[in-house]
């Protein structure tokens, strides 16, 4: 599984042939990339309805988006998107090689970060190799997408123990989410061996010491590797 973040909440996921962009905002600071630089994805997930996480969600023709089917709806009328794939909270959904489960996030969800429509319940999505089931797979890579979120007792008590994710990335940028001391907490709670700090330095409400994370982390005594990506920069997920 490779990821490539691009700034933001901006995610590339690459599941053997399959390639999912998860909530396209390219008006950020972290990445040198507008959305025709590109190449289009086989699905775009958005977590929820914010200006800043489905900006760009009508700029790849020919991929298919997936979101709540409130959002998605939107996207069909507003942005002109033909494909889409309406889920929800619980779901899970085969996307070409990955499989792909909505899960709860602790955020707002007014479309275009406004109040004349909602677009349901926001979300985070686990994407993985191998369709979840109540075994443990120790076989299956599994990488979580928060979305936006503050800290839940869902990722200690249903999103650690059963989706078992790998690695994780998490909002830290504080005031509109968590901050870095509840987003070290959900890294402990999720047991991810890797996490990925996102959603901090685009705006001035949410400019922080990414480094303030980093301390956090091992205060909780959270077992992750922290790892810092530079905007359109690729790892890889074994």
């Amino acid at each position: 599984m490779e990821l490539i973040w691009h700034g933001h909440s901006t995610w590339r996921v690459t599941v053997g042939e399959t390639s999912i962009l998860i909530d396209p905002f390219f008006d950020n600071p972290e990445t040198a990339l507008d959305p025709t630089d590109v190449e289009t994805p086989d699905y775009v997930l958005l977590t929820h309805g914010h200006a800043d996480h489905i900006a760009h969600a009508g700029e790849f023709d020919g991929a298919t988006v997936v979101a709540t089917p409130e959002l998605t709806g939107y996207v069909e009328a507003e942005m002109g998107v033909e494909e889409t794939i309406g889920m929800n909270i619980g779901g899970t959904v085969e996307l070409g090689d990955a499989f792909v489960s909505m899960v709860r996030a602790d955020h707002t969800n007014g479309i275009n970060t406004g109040y004349e429509h909602d677009a349901g319940v926001p979300g985070g999505y686990m994407i993985s190799d191998s369709k979840p089931t109540q075994q443990s797979d120790d076989e299956a890579t599994t990488f979580y997408h928060a979305g936006d979120t503050g800290l839940m007792t869902d990722m200690r008590e249903i999103f650690g123990p059963y989706y078992e994710p790998d690695a994780a990335a998490l909002p830290v940028g504080d005031h509109f989410t968590m901050g870095p001391w509840q987003a070290a907490i959900a890294a402990d709670w999720l047991d991810v061996g890797r996490v990925f700090p996102m959603h901090y330095n685009t705006f001035p409400p949410i400019e922080i010491d990414v480094r303030d994370f980093e301390r956090e982390v091992k205060a909780a005594g959270a077992r992750a590797e922290v790892t810092v990506l530079d905007g359109d920069e690729a790892v890889t997920l074994d």
